[in-house]
């Protein structure tokens, strides 16, 4: 069952599995967050936003509304 990265606690390693909408796909696919890419949960902020991650070897930090259009599977 897929979750939201949003959804997601710190720690735990995911694999990125779709986008909710295409205009965050272009966004996140330069950066390196692409079907298929595994994600850690670093860290996330005292009210939930942002939140950080780490994926193909550098920390992103993400807006909670973008993390919520990312669906993953944990591993």
């Amino acid at each position: 069952m897929y979750k939201r990265l949003s959804e997601i606690k710190i720690g735990k390693k995911v694999i990125i599995k779709s986008f909710e909408n295409d205009d965050i796909f272009l966004k996140l696919m330069e950066m390196g967050c692409i079907p298929g890419e595994t994600v850690v949960v670093d860290k996330i902020a005292p009210l939930k936003d942002p939140i950080s991650i780490n994926v193909a070897g550098y920390c992103l930090s993400l807006r909670l509304d973008e993390a919520q259009h990312i669906f993953v599977e944990e591993i």
